[in-house]
């Protein structure tokens, strides 16, 4: 997620990236089921199924995000870690990638683990946050809680030099 155009091989359509986890764990049966799940997977995050045939390079950042999430769902997981999956977009796709993961989110049941120093991003994404300091954890608690009392000096001190985290209070949870 962190650069979804270098993770995504520029030699492959679209439709091979993201059938190649179908393939290598046996998801479906023939290329007729196959084909049938990438249209789905692309559709699920907000592609046709016609850009399949297109390649990384002809579609957006916003784009190339959405087909690095469709590749993520497409082994069905619980779980997804999620590394600073906005940092190379601008505000306006940042808003639209978030709500389509917190969309999944709530139609697949998904957990993410979301690696990012964007507290603005967190506040929006989290429900509990684990604050850490040179690989130490140093604080963890409800969303809410850490970010209007939290314990730790290192905490506060990321709070403090993230001025946006109280400015979007109003559009969190």
């Amino acid at each position: 997620f962190q650069s979804p155009y270098a993770s995504l091989n520029p030699r492959w359509r679209v439709g091979n990236i993201l059938a190649e986890p179908l393939r290598t764990f046996s998801l479906v049966d023939g290329r007729q089921a196959e084909q049938k799940r990438v249209n789905e997977l692309l559709e699920q995050v907000g592609l046709s199924a016609s850009d399949a045939r297109r390649f990384p390079h002809e579609f957006s950042g916003g784009q190339r995000q959405r087909i690095s999430i469709a590749r993520a769902l497409a082994s069905r997981p619980d779980f997804i870690v999620c590394d600073e999956p906005t940092s190379a977009l601008d505000v306006s796709v940042q808003a639209q990638v978030l709500n389509l993961l917190k969309e999944l989110q709530r139609d697949l049941g998904l957990t993410y683990l979301f690696i990012t120093h964007d507290l603005a991003v967190v506040r929006v994404m989290a429900h509990i946050i684990g604050v850490l300091k040179s690989g130490q954890l140093v604080e963890e608690q409800d969303t809410a809680t850490l970010i209007e009392s939290p314990q730790s000096d290192y905490t506060k001190m990321l709070i403090r030099s993230a001025p946006r985290i109280r400015d979007h209070s109003d559009s969190a949870h």
